[in-house]
């Protein structure tokens, strides 16, 4: 059990909720701080689903609005009137410029100001939508430039880089929370709740789930 205090960048989705349960497990639920976005995503009703398992696991958040990203980019995932599409060179067209280097940006400007070291963020270069900002690579480098640009010795940590969503699934499972994730969590690009079953969140989240449930099913027998 970690004595540190731990900040998870939470948005209500799969992959942060995840995140979010592990921290409280190895650091203490009193040490743990949850903070989340606004910055216009189209699937606000994560907002809320963050807003509602925040509370509900006893975690105190902050809420930044980043709307101002949306005057300087555009994007599918801003813009409910764009169809969700992958381009010919595989970067889905709900890539946000710069959106993970931000969060990170002010996660560590907050972690500062509350004394937190640790910072914790679900992306994953496994299965993921070929965003370059979910890469090992640049989180890595994003860590150092905090340290350099505050002064200050940040770890970011990325416990889902390596896992395939079925293994996201499956440490879920084992920390129990396999239902609780599925229930309560938020991942479709088009805030269709219940998830729409096609944009590139749902398929990764579905498919996961299948691999997942699948091998367990097998192991059962």
């Amino acid at each position: 059990m970690l004595s540190q205090k731990a900040l998870v960048i939470f948005s209500g989705g799969q992959d942060s909720t995840t995140c979010l349960l592990q921290a409280i497990h190895a650091y203490g639920r009193e040490n743990v701080q949850a903070i989340t976005f606004e910055y216009g995503q189209r699937h606000a009703i994560e907002l809320e689903r963050a807003r509602w398992i925040a509370a509900d696991l006893g975690v105190p958040q902050t809420v930044l609005n980043l709307n101002l990203i949306q005057q300087i980019t555009h994007n599918a995932l801003m813009d409910d009137t764009t169809d969700i599409q992958t381009a010919t060179d595989g970067m889905p067209n709900t890539f946000v410029d710069g959106r993970n280097a931000l969060f990170l940006l002010y996660a560590a400007i907050y972690a500062r100001s509350q004394n937190i070291k640790n910072i914790i963020i679900g992306v994953c270069e496994t299965d993921f939508s070929g965003y370059p900002d979910c890469r090992d690579i640049f989180v890595k480098s994003m860590n150092v430039t905090l340290n350099l640009a505050m002064n200050d010795s940040f770890q970011i940590h990325t416990p889902l880089m390596y896992l395939t969503k079925a293994q996201t699934w499956a440490l879920a499972d084992e920390m129990g929370y396999l239902d609780y994730i599925r229930e309560k969590t938020h991942t479709c690009y088009y805030g269709v709740e219940g998830g729409c079953g096609e944009c590139p969140s749902c398929i990764l989240r579905e498919r996961g789930l299948a691999e997942y449930l699948a091998s367990k099913n097998h192991v059962s027998v």
